[in-house]
């Protein structure tokens, strides 16, 4: 594929296609598509943190109006297995991380409040929820773990300290003998807040059973991993069971994980014969949803005499709820690897993750999936070294910058980067921040009685996910050439990006395309969404099938043209006959096929291999006001270069960073999971849960300095979860450096007003 802009196609900002119908109220969310005559759910869930189970009376539940059934962990044996499975990492001493298993419905034991008990269905919504409040629960409440913390009140035999895991990598020894012998160590220990995805549509789904065959639509991130689950949980074989998704509205790494409710639905369905529905209130999504971050680090740097980087050493606790999310353990441990040690030239370096059990709602993947993470603590950790040893902190990370002739770069965590270009990027963000006008901006505010400060923060993010993705091209009777991919929009925008690739490449015009995606029956496989990798695998899987496309559709240029092959060539979207103006589109090749009754050319399906990961990278550069009165802190600018490499279609791309960047300003400033003593969920709604609104974002000026990736033939690199990724550390980096001259020598997430007013107070 031509990486320059053509007439119409790539490299060029298409407004989005499908913003049309969620703008006019046509959109099809879970609600909107749900069968006819459906059942509601209604989960009955537990108000205690942990405790043992000594009643549990439904009695007048099922004999309340409008009530079909209520089902306990009881009506499930031996018809479904009660319990949803999750990976697990090897430890350092080789055995596996600890595996209790989640049930879908609580029995002897509740380990978090909102864990569901039963489940009310009922013929209208109210009905259930009157219904619900009919059953009565006694428990013999246990002592609660909340703590990211090893030891406390035990929550699972088999974890020991209530510790899930314990996984290291890197050169203990080596790493010792560096700091020995380096000339200056720094040491940081911080705190990852626990925060919330929060997307605009909670989670939700149906499911309907017709007798010898499972339908469940959900709003999720992918279809194949929950129609594996249902059919091994339900005892069907995966052919009997289809999963679909609609438009789902917002996602964030949230939405990939399979909840209970949704197998409960599952069930409800199949033991009634009746279509069963759910659908969370946003109370319901704070008390139950998985929640992302939750970190506690020491982290230790060493530096030569020069003041060059020469070992790290990391050691993390971790919060896991309750239970394993379905990829927690990988996400704390493996997944933070992939980006250690950031964008920094270092061979000596060890890092520790323990993860520690919790009664809270399980943790699983927030935007980004442990590159923030682990992101925020070597950024953190460069920005207060370069306080410690007096040295700018823009020229201690150009120090020990990976230099571009180094690329293909094998980092110590293994991971191979493929191409950058670090001191370009951040030259060009020095100037587009207008770093040197800072000085008199700072003066401005301090005359206004405010204190200024700067933050950088220098990302490298990994693409995540399986390499390999499917496409299917299918030329349509209605004139439409369908589109079935195997990735799953939660409002990304890739209807419009994945049909201009498929317009470049094919000469099908972009208004003849029509999408499909989330339909298990329709496309045979596919890895979803997640680890900011739908477009590079997508697209570079589209621009495959259109290739071997083109070429089944050849025999039939060459009769259509009368020419043989070596005269013909593909070329601006059509077949031409070499130094003629004699030419044939793939649109008219199809009507000819469909004539001629050669169907099989209609259709081309391939799976598609990406042979490498790729790795967006950027710097940030944020500038906050804090209110030395209030302790109050608002982000007045706030900049982003970043490096892409190929980009489809740039302003999706903005409006991934600007999404981004404000969850990552919404975690640094205000956002913050808080439990009481007792295990209850104080920040319960949007009352007390800090999202941060219109005023709390500047604006965000987007800027790309590419360098294209070597590990794809389009170039890309992913853009999904950079934003995250970099502001977290960029936002409270330019808090610490506000409050610096004020005495202040560390900060943590959130910067609440009454935190920042407290370390003033202190200093």
């Amino acid at each position: 594929m031509s990486t320059s802009a053509s007439k119409f196609g790539t490299s060029q900002s298409v407004a989005r296609k499908e913003d049309v119908r969620f703008l006019t109220g046509t959109g099809t969310y879970i609600d909107d598509a749900v069968p006819d005559g459906a059942l509601h759910a209604i989960f009955f869930r537990s108000p205690v943190a942990h405790g043992r189970v000594e009643r549990l009376d439904i009695s007048a539940a099922v004999e309340a109006p409008g009530v079909v059934a209520v089902f306990t962990a009881a009506d499930l044996e031996g018809k479904l297995v009660n319990s949803i499975d999750a990976a697990v990492v090897k430890n350092q001493d080789g055995t596996n991380g600890a595996k209790p298993r989640r049930p879908v419905l609580a029995g002897e034991v509740v380990r978090f409040a909102g864990e569901a008990l039963a489940v009310v269905l009922a013929e209208t919504r109210e009905a259930g929820l009157d219904a619900a409040e009919l059953i009565v629960a006694d428990f013999d409440e246990l002592p609660v773990h909340l703590a990211t913390a090893v030891g406390g009140p035990a929550i699972h035999a088999e974890a020991p300290e209530n510790v899930g895991f314990d996984w290291a990598h890197g050169k203990r020894e080596a790493t010792e003998r560096a700091f020995a012998a380096a000339a200056h160590t720094t040491r940081l220990e911080l705190v990852d807040n626990r925060a919330k995805a929060m997307p605009m549509e909670p989670r939700g789904c149906f499911a309907e059973w017709d007798g010898s065959r499972l339908h469940v639509a959900f709003s999720g991130q992918g279809v194949w991993g929950l129609k594996g689950e249902l059919a091994s949980t339900m005892g069907l074989d995966k052919a009997d069971v289809r999963v679909t998704t609609p438009d789902v509205g917002g996602g964030f790494g949230m939405k990939a994980a399979a909840y209970p409710e949704y197998f409960a639905c599952a069930f409800a369905a199949r033991e009634l014969g009746r279509p069963v529905r759910w659908m969370s209130t946003r109370g319901e999504a704070m008390l139950t949803d998985c929640d992302g971050r939750d970190h506690v680090t020491v982290a230790e740097a060493a530096f030569d005499a020069e003041m060059k980087l020469t070992a790290l050493r990391i050691d993390c606790v971790a919060g896991l709820g309750a239970y394993n999310g379905p990829y927690i353990q990988f996400i704390q441990s493996e997944l933070a690897l992939k980006v250690m040690p950031g964008v920094y030239d270092v061979q000596t370096t060890f890092f520790r993750v323990r993860g520690v059990f919790t009664n809270t709602p399980p943790m699983d993947a927030y935007r980004g999936a442990g590159r923030p993470e682990a992101i925020y603590v070597i950024e953190r950790l460069m920005d207060v070294s370069a306080r410690q040893l007096g040295v700018d902190p823009v020229e201690l990370r150009r120090k020990s910058f990976i230099p571009p002739e180094a690329f293909p770069y094998r980092t110590a965590s293994g991971e191979l980067y493929d191409t950058g270009d670090f001191d370009r990027v951040l030259d060009r963000a020095i100037a587009e921040a207008d770093v040197a006008g800072f000085a008199a901006r700072k003066a401005e505010s301090a005359a206004a009685g405010k204190l200024r400060g700067l933050g950088l923060s220098y990302y490298i993010e990994s693409i995540l996910g399986a390499q390999n993705e499917t496409t299917t091209i299918a030329f349509a009777d209605d004139g439409m050439v369908e589109l079935l991919v195997g990735t799953q929009s939660n409002g990304q925008g890739h209807e419009t990006a994945f049909a201009q690739i498929l317009s470049e490449r094919s000469g099908i015009p972009f208004e003849r395309i029509r999408f499909v995606q989330g339909d298990s029956d329709r496309i045979a496989s596919g890895g979803g969404t997640g680890g900011s990798r739908s477009v590079t695998m997508q697209g570079n899987s589209i621009n495959h099938a259109s290739d071997v496309m083109i070429e089944r559709f050849r025999p039939l240029a060459e009769e259509e043209l009368e020419v043989a092959g070596v005269d013909l060539v593909f070329e601006d979207g059509a077949f031409r006959v070499a130094g003629t103006d004699r030419a044939v589109d793939v649109m008219t090749l199809s009507g000819v096929a469909r004539a001629k009754g050669q169907s099989d050319l209609l259709v081309t399906t391939e799976e598609f291999t990406v042979p490498g990961r790729s790795y967006p990278n950027g710097a940030h550069f944020a500038e906050v006001e804090v209110d030395a009165e209030t302790g109050q802190v608002e982000v007045v600018k706030y900049t982003v270069v970043d490096d892409f490499g190929y980009l489809i279609n740039p302003m999706l791309a903005a409006g991934q960073v600007h999404g981004g960047v404000a969850q990552g300003i919404g975690q640094a400033l205000s956002e913050h999971v808080v439990y009481s003593e007792e295990g209850q969920l104080l920040s319960g709604s949007l009352m007390d849960y800090g999202l941060p609104r219109a005023v709390d974002v500047p604006m965000i000026p987007f800027h790309a300095e590419l360098t294209p990736s070597t590990a794809n033939a389009i170039g890309m690199k992913g853009c999904g979860e950079a934003g995250t990724v970099g502001a977290l550390a960029a936002v409270t980096n330019a808090t610490l450096d506000a409050l610096w001259d004020e005495g202040v020598r560390h900060v943590d997430m959130p910067l609440t007003p009454s935190r920042v007013w407290s370390w003033l107070q202190a200093a």
